[in-house]
């Protein structure tokens, strides 16, 4: 008998694992549709986002960080400074290297793009959610940040 509770239990956790996943997908891709990223590919933003927690490093430091060869990396990079939100400039240690950094225009477009997140989700949940169900919500986003530490 315990077993079958066991094995249960397991199909329990597994649906709610598959419910969360695709539930945490969809508000994803709607946030970012609010956001303005539509144009850039993951990787890219994955680069911006490390550039602006991380600061300025060079192609192969940021190659091994994000776990991709040094070509990928340069890849993405000559993408970026394509589009304006990054810029090189020689490293000063080490004159052969280039130091990329996030430019303006990209620190403009990623705090407008949270702005315009942040202002969707407070305006869905306010519209969405009654005041028992945004209680809820806090009680679940405690439970929810104990999945996402290591």
């Amino acid at each position: 008998m315990a077993r079958k509770t066991s094995i249960s239990s397991l199909e329990i956790v597994s649906e709610l694992a598959a419910q969360l996943r695709s539930t945490l997908s969809k508000l994803k891709r709607r946030l970012r549709d609010h956001g303005g990223r539509e144009d850039l590919t993951p990787s890219q933003i994955s680069v911006l986002l490390r550039l602006e927690k991380y600061g300025p490093g060079t192609a192969s430091s940021l190659a091994r960080a994000e776990g991709v060869r040094p070509q990928s990396m340069s890849s993405i990079i000559a993408a970026l400074q394509n589009a304006g939100l990054v810029s090189g400039s020689p490293d000063p240690g080490d004159g052969r290297q280039t130091v990329i950094s996030l430019t303006p225009l990209c620190r403009e477009k990623i705090d407008t793009g949270r702005a315009a997140r942040q202002d969707w989700l407070i305006r869905s949940i306010g519209a969405k959610l009654s005041p028992a169900e945004q209680e809820q919500l806090i009680s679940a986003l405690s439970l929810l940040e104990r999945l996402a530490d290591d």
